[in-house]
């Protein structure tokens, strides 16, 4: 099951690994000066960062550290970002699972991991292996999009989600996240939770071509009871939708010494 939830991510990466490049939603944000403000990396550093995509965070922290190692498990994603980002000159491309990560204990001085766990079949194996490859005291980043503690809002974000990305595999709430840092030696420095907003077709059409289904995923948001569309932001205009919005968890933690 997991491989085969694997080679989807990596189908839907290949196919639309320009779009992740050109996503305003990944190549911008506040949350990337953010990464640099509350890490405050420095020039010796190692840093790794998990599921690259488009390289938008190794290109943000190169130019405070030694290296960068941008993974990722989709090839063709890596070989487009690689192309991409060509002129900076510290930065190393690995095909790499984030589950199952190709270096040894205690190797980086930062681990960063942004909008790309709610792909992984095995989150907390995720979480075990940045720990693993964390130096003591080494930081780690993960911004992610999350579901509500409610459980009609998680449903219906993952819903819809699964609807228009067949890589997606689940987003999950806080504090299931924090029972994984807690159990992996990743103890909580600082965290922000943001409404993230999204143009909707713009979204939409970052990993669906396929108009039939895009209509199955506007009926499922446009039938919501209200409460929910007031959650989500949700935002009509004649029959069409605009934009909505998105829950997003920062989360900068150490790796405690035992």
């Amino acid at each position: 099951m997991n491989d085969d939830k694997k080679q989807e991510v990596q189908r839907t990466f290949s196919k639309y690994a320009d779009k992740y490049v050109t996503s305003t939603t990944h190549s911008s944000g506040e949350d990337l000066p953010l990464m640099v403000e509350w890490a405050k990396p420095e020039k010796h550093w190692s840093v790794l960062d998990i599921a690259t995509g488009g390289g938008h965070v190794a290109k943000q922290l190169a130019p405070y550290v030694r290296e960068v190692f941008a993974t990722d498990l989709t090839k063709e994603m890596l070989s487009n970002t690689a192309t991409t980002l060509q002129t900076i000159d510290n930065i190393h491309y690995v095909k790499a699972d984030a589950e199952d990560l190709p270096f040894l204990d205690q190797t980086f001085d930062f681990v960063t991991c942004r909008i790309a766990p709610h792909h992984f079949p095995n989150p907390e194996r995720f979480i075990q292996e940045s720990s693993r490859v964390l130096k003591p005291n080494g930081l780690f980043i993960m911004i992610d999009n999350i579901a509500a503690n409610e459980d009609n809002l998680d449903y219906f974000y993952n819903t819809f989600e699964k609807m228009r990305d067949p890589s997606h595999n689940r987003a999950l709430r806080i504090t299931e996240w924090k029972n994984f840092l807690a159990n992996s030696q990743l103890a909580v420095k600082k965290e922000h939770t943001r409404k993230k907003k999204l143009p909707f077709e713009n979204w939409l059409t970052r990993t669906m071509d396929n108009e039939l289904q895009m209509e199955k995923v506007r009926a499922f948001m446009q039938s919501a009871p209200q409460e929910i569309k007031e959650y989500f932001h949700i935002i009509e205009d004649e029959g069409t939708i605009e934009a909505f919005a998105i829950d997003e968890w920062m989360v900068l933690c150490y790796k405690r010494i035992r």
